[in-house]
């Protein structure tokens, strides 16, 4: 790839134009010093009494200035008088050598040179400013109109689709770009043209960035890269000119590739402002149109753009002929995070013990980056253990501080709050036991983490895409465990606030089953709230116009599926009371327990540790974890918002 940098040292060429400076200058100087006259400026009278006394040697004598030399070999010089007769006397009386000085002819070049050079310079540093404003691709002031396109080379490191894993789908959907890129003639042969653009659509970290510089690298042509957000100026007209500058640039390269990152910032629906169709982002959105497909073809410019909210993005953008393809680049599943992990773990010297397999199970829904996060942070912690490889027990450890968040060990709770906890977590716990379409818990703790005093986090057996009622109703009981758990330990009087995370989750899964999902038999399948701007479950929701009757048995319906599982875990609870009992105090002795410790505690009635005495224990290793965009359900017995 060919770099778009000026050629040249810029801080060279600034040196150049200030030594120049510095060069006039002492011209100048330089100038008006030769025309002032050597030796030591004396008075007439003296200079009469100096040849009296026998101490000049010579003299010149001009019409405005005498010169003359000492016997000693100084020099002098002095102002004569007019009219003085005696002095060619005085001179040959003492024997001075004297002779007439010749006037001094003009030079009329130093002259024009000293009255234009404060011009000259006024003029070379207004042009050396108007440069340093102009250059850098409309990083100057008078710039602004310039696009902000900046071309990568290979210089700066070179990606390929073998950095690129776990999203196998999308790097088949972007081959044939590279292979048009590579070989233009084999499919113009044919008849067929290339897609003018791709939208890259997923959520935020799944690799679109990455999977469009490897798109670059793979092809070995230019790179140019803007974000949407650049275009954007609050000068009217602006955005326009940076977009034709853009495509400029991309045309002296072309077969290039452009990419538009976060395109949403610059392709909103048209329309939806104020109005005003001196808008500055229509405006600018009207000219990438044209650009994209307009009366001048843009022969080998391809555009990828990528966003996390396609349903915001104006559909003149998204026709054929502008972004013909779709491309989804999703959450990666199981095998797509094993391979994800084996391209980050590259960098890192591990043990023995680690498994990519095992901890790719444990962590479902994370995307490219959070896995790129998860090693950084087991060799983070290797590093502060003093280790000189990174083992599982840094990936668990490190696994947790991601999706639970720190430990909070500092922190100091009475043994009311603590007891208080335990009983909470612990009601989270058997109410997950007993609910057949729950998933298994992966990990209970009341040690506080991130925002929470204490929490249960359960994993999925595998991956999963859709959820069913039974299993919804099940996470409603679940939630509502650690509220129960505390009033029928502590009585109605005691309980805590440490449930209202829970509560919000409750409500607000009992609200999705009723007005999105369908699923209350009074209401029907209609759908009554509507997602208001966003990707992925983004943004909040809107109700949709409905009766006053209406609205009120959504809130009835709402109230019943939360209240139904109040009451399940109520019963639930009742009956284990004696397993309640238990695994509370085994929170309270061992503070953290992992899933198979719990399930021998409840069918053992007991905690077998042989390697580790009675008190805090670390976290055993798991084979799994979750995260709550992922899904998945764990309940924190502190006043947090964290929940699914």
């Amino acid at each position: 790839m060919n770099d778009d940098q000026p050629n040249g040292n810029p801080w060279m060429k600034s040196l150049l134009v200030w030594g120049g400076i510095f060069l006039a200058l002492l011209m100048v100087v330089s100038m008006f010093g030769s025309r002032t006259d050597a030796g030591q400026s004396i008075r007439y009278s003296d200079f009469r009494d100096k040849v009296a006394e026998g101490s000049v040697q010579e003299v010149q004598i001009g019409e405005d200035r005498i010169v003359g030399k000492y016997k000693n070999g100084d020099t002098f010089s002095t102002v004569p008088i007019p009219n003085d007769t005696s002095l060619p006397q005085l001179l040959q009386t003492n024997g001075v050598d004297y002779a007439g000085k010749p006037a001094e002819e003009p030079n009329w070049i130093a002259y024009v040179l000293i009255q234009a050079l404060p011009f000259m310079l006024i003029l070379g540093i207004a042009f050396f400013a108007l440069r340093q404003v102009q250059k850098g691709g409309g990083s100057g002031a008078m710039g602004f109109g310039k696009s902000k396109a900046k071309m990568l080379t290979e210089r700066q490191g070179r990606v390929t689709f073998d950095d690129v894993a776990g999203i196998d789908e999308a790097r088949e959907e972007l081959q044939e770009i590279v292979e048009f890129l590579r070989d233009p003639q084999r499919f113009s042969k044919l008849g067929g043209q290339i897609p003018k653009g791709a939208l890259l659509v997923g959520s935020p970290g799944t690799g679109k960035t990455l999977l469009a510089r490897a798109i670059a690298g793979e092809a070995g042509v230019p790179f140019f890269t803007i974000s949407g957000s650049d275009f954007v100026e609050m000068f009217v007209g602006v955005g326009a000119s940076r977009v034709r500058d853009m495509f400029e640039q991309a045309k002296k390269n072309a077969p290039c590739i452009v990419f538009i990152d976060e395109i949403d910032a610059v392709g909103r629906h048209r329309g939806h402002g104020l109005g005003n169709s001196n808008d500055e982002r229509e405006q600018t959105l009207n000219q990438l149109l044209v650009e994209m497909d307009g009366f001048e073809a843009n022969e080998g410019i391809i555009i990828i753009a990528a966003t996390n909210r396609p349903d915001v993005l104006d559909p003149a953008l998204l026709r054929p002929g502008r972004f013909d393809r779709q491309v989804v680049v999703p959450v990666p599943d199981i095998d797509g995070r094993e391979k994800i992990l084996a391209v980050h773990m590259k960098k890192v010297p591990l043990a023995p013990d680690v498994n990519p397999r095992v901890i790719a199970r444990g962590t479902p829904g994370f995307s490219g980056a959070d896995l790129a996060n998860l090693v950084n942070e087991a060799a983070l912690l290797a590093a502060r253990r003093n280790k000189r490889l990174v083992a599982m027990q840094e990936f668990e450890d490190a696994k947790d501080k991601v999706m639970m968040g720190a430990e909070r060990r500092s922190m100091v709770m009475t043994d009311d709050e603590k007891k208080m906890t335990a009983y909470h977590e612990a009601g989270h716990a058997i109410v997950s036991l007993n609910e057949e379409a729950s998933d298994p818990i992966h990990k209970a703790t009341i040690i506080p983490r991130g925002r929470a005093l204490g929490m249960v986090m359960r994993l999925p057996e595998r991956d999963s895409y859709s959820y069913h009622r039974n299993k919804m109703l099940a996470n409603l009981s679940v939630a509502m465990g650690g509220r129960v758990a505390e009033e029928l330990i502590f009585g109605h009087d005691k309980v805590s606030s440490g449930a209202s995370s829970d509560i919000q989750y409750a409500t607000s899964l009992a609200r999705n089953m009723v007005t999105k999902w369908g699923m209350s038999d009074k209401l029907g399948p209609l759908q009554y709230e509507e997602q208001q701007e966003g990707y992925l479950g983004m943004g909040g929701s809107q109700r949709l116009m409905a009766s006053d009757e209406t609205n009120k048995l959504i809130d009835s319906e709402i109230r019943v599926l939360v209240e139904d599982a109040h009451r399940r875990a109520t019963q639930i609870l009742t009956t284990q009371n004696d397993k309640l009992e238990a695994l509370a105090k085994a929170l309270l002795e061992y503070e953290t327990l992992t899933g198979d410790e719990i399930k021998a505690l409840m069918d053992g009635g007991k905690i077998d540790r042989p390697d580790e005495p009675s008190g805090p224990a670390r976290p055993a290793a798991q084979s799994g974890s979750s995260i709550p965009k992922a899904g998945k359900r764990f309940s924190g017995g502190g006043a947090t918002p964290q929940g699914a």
